[in-house]
């Protein structure tokens, strides 16, 4: 088994790369455990009071459940990951029966935070992009996807969003093995890394 961590900033082209790597493999030998998943459920929270919720900062995730669900993989057990709602903030009744693969890829923005997490992966990966590139991404997607006004996206990045990256998520890079500057535009950067992975499957 081949564990790999995939963090970097909101709107970094964390999931293009993932998808690049994922389109690279057969089918059956990958799977990939997203960290918003893992986010700890806000039910208990009044709804008008989600949206002040710090949704970048660690505590907002259950590291534990992860670190947990991650190990019993390695160990070549199945997991019933968590699902996660935008729009209610709050971890839905569903799961997602996951059986282990050959490639597990950990994608959020904080896959590289946690010591114990880190610890688990075999291979370290950090998507870089420019400040402004990531805003108009994060524009765009939370936006279409997840029905905010672009007034409400600009605000939450003012507020939180950019203080939380330079605070917790820019200094993972260091931890990290490989770095794709441009994020996903970055194609050799993405087809060294899907080689890298080939070459696991052929040993």
């Amino acid at each position: 088994m081949y564990i790999i961590g995939i963090a970097g900033g909101t709107g970094s082209g964390k999931t293009t790369v993932v998808k690049e790597i994922v389109n690279s493999l057969p089918e059956a030998s990958v799977v990939v455990i997203p960290q918003d998943s893992y986010y700890k459920d806000s039910s208990h929270v009044p709804v008008e009071e989600r949206q002040f919720i710090n949704f970048d900062h660690p505590d907002a995730f259950d590291w534990d459940l992860l670190v947990e669900q991650i190990t019993m993989l390695r160990e070549g057990k199945a997991i019933e990951q968590p699902t996660y709602s935008y729009i209610t903030c709050t971890r839905q009744p569903e799961v997602v029966h996951i059986e282990p693969k050959e490639i597990i890829i950990i994608e959020g923005i904080m896959a590289l935070v946690s010591p114990e997490l880190r610890d688990l992966m075999d291979l370290k990966v950090y998507v870089d992009a420019d400040a402004d590139d990531r805003l108009i991404r994060l524009i765009r997607r939370d936006v279409i996807e997840r029905g905010r006004t672009p007034e409400t996206v600009i605000s939450r990045y003012e507020r939180i969003v950019k203080e939380m990256h330079w605070e917790f998520i820019e200094p993972t890079k260091k931890f990290a093995d490989i770095i794709i500057p441009q994020g996903g535009h970055n194609t050799k950067a993405i087809k060294t890394l899907q080689m890298s992975i080939g070459y696991f499957l052929k040993k």
